[in-house]
């Protein structure tokens, strides 16, 4: 069958490889059927030019996946009636984790005949055979999950505009290096109550068929930075250690940074993932308080907090520190330590501040928002509550929504104060080494 498979622009001027799609159309084309990409992300089309490709091409089946955030949303709204208004509308499927959530709602608002909940890499193929035999097919289809992960093929890199996706920027990078996104498995054994996951558990790729993927990349596209999006890499002590061993015994000699979690590392293994080309490390803290934390189901305490941070930065490896605010138990103190926090251990490689907690439709924080009457349903949540990421969905707090707005006003002036002001310091570092030290090798500052 002929498929067209769309990927949306988040209006960034590089977006993130595509990776869920470039999974869906590895597997579809190796079942021989004829895959297109609408690269919406690259080439910014506009909806109008949706609905003239599709009057112009004919397609059996379009389909079109969104992750859940206020600005998907709209896209996903745009484009679905661009879809909708094509002389030629083929069949209109739907995926990824936002319609997965809430999939009656988002096929009532879009007008789409299927929605895949979950993975959808074996669930398509058996749609598309129900469709070529003209069989009836559900509107909600449960997605089987991938148990061998190994069998899916590589991401139809060849399909791609590489050269486009791998200018994306990460920590550490450097301006002669590309990146690419790669995952080492999917999934994640915890059950923090603001995310929404499918299904327990984690799933996790062989380290052969990572390391050869590595290969490939930095063979074909010159790929030297790694990016690892899984939702949790670091899955143990010992799944770290193989897979940095791995790393080193085949001299990769790649960086790469990847989601880690503070109570799964220590010195010894930051230091193999050190020598193993790691560079930045992302972690989920998202409060310095450990009633808050508890209160999550977090997983975590500060102090394993502050030791796994401080081990880090010993490493010479760069932390992340992601903390959101307004969780159940929060106040104007909690977020005072948050912020001396990532006042304290900010090393300059990224832009740091803080978000309230979103709770998204499927998460356990969604479904307490409903019974707090803060939030009736998934249509209340997208038209209403969730209008943009760094305003309040929901206040779970004590705090009148104006102090909850005071206290993120103070804590992220704080928070981007500091990081400016460490840029100047570096600035005037750069001046003293070009103007006193004589640095011949400085390029000038608009190369900075």
């Amino acid at each position: 069958m002929k498929i067209l498979l769309c990927v949306l622009s988040n209006d960034n001027f590089i977006h993130y490889f595509p990776l869920g799609i470039a999974y869906l159309a590895s597997v579809l084309r190796d079942n021989k059927h004829s895959v297109t990409i609408y690269n919406q992300d690259v080439h910014h089309y506009s909806e109008e030019h949706l609905t003239k490709y599709l009057d112009n091409h004919k397609f059996d089946l379009v389909a079109v996946g969104a992750i859940s955030g206020y600005y998907p949303y709209r896209r996903l709204l745009k484009v679905a009636e661009a879809i909708n208004k094509s002389i030629n509308r083929p069949f209109f499927l739907l995926g990824g984790h936002m319609p997965s959530a809430s999939p009656e709602y988002f096929l009532e608002k879009t007008k789409a005949d299927c929605v895949i909940v979950g993975e959808a890499e074996l669930t398509i193929l058996r749609l598309l055979s129900d469709l070529e035999n003209k069989k009836p097919t559900d509107k909600i289809l449960l997605g089987e999950l991938v148990s061998n992960l190994d069998a899916i093929p590589f991401p139809a890199y060849n399909m791609f505009m590489i050269e486009y996706y791998r200018l994306q920027r990460f920590p550490n990078i450097n301006n002669n290096e590309f990146s690419m996104s790669v995952i080492t498995g999917r999934g994640c054994n915890f059950k923090c109550t603001f995310c929404f996951r499918l299904t327990p558990g984690i799933r996790l790729r062989s380290i052969d068929s990572i390391v050869a993927e590595i290969k490939f990349l930095k063979a074909k596209y010159n790929i030297s930075y790694i990016d690892f999006a899984d939702d949790l890499t670091f899955a143990s002590k010992q799944r770290t250690t193989e897979l940095c061993e791995a790393f080193i015994k085949h001299d990769l000699n790649i960086k790469w940074r990847c989601e880690g979690r503070l109570n799964y590392t220590d010195l010894d293994i930051l230091r193999l993932a050190k020598r193993a080309g790691c560079v930045f490390i992302n972690y989920g803290i998202e409060a310095l308080d450990d009633k808050v934390l508890a209160n999550m189901k977090k997983a975590l305490t500060v102090s394993q907090i502050i030791n796994g941070v401080e081990a880090t930065i010993k490493a010479e490896i760069s932390p992340g520190l992601n903390v959101i605010f307004g969780n159940i138990g929060d106040n104007k103190e909690t977020i005072k330590k948050a912020v001396e926090f990532l006042v304290k251990y900010d090393d300059g490689s990224q832009v740091r501040t803080i978000r309230p907690v979103t709770p998204y439709p499927g998460c356990e924080l969604f479904k307490t928002a409903q019974e707090r009457r803060l939030i009736i349903d998934a249509a209340d949540f997208y038209e209403n509550k969730h209008v943009n990421s760094d305003l309040i969905t929901c206040n779970f707090t004590e705090l009148s929504d104006q102090e909850f707005y005071s206290c993120l006003y103070r804590a992220n002036f704080e928070l981007l104060h500091n990081y400016y002001k460490n840029k100047i310091y570096s600035t005037e570092k750069q001046l003293k080494q070009l103007y006193i030290e004589k640095n011949i090798n400085f390029r000038g500052w608009r190369h900075q």
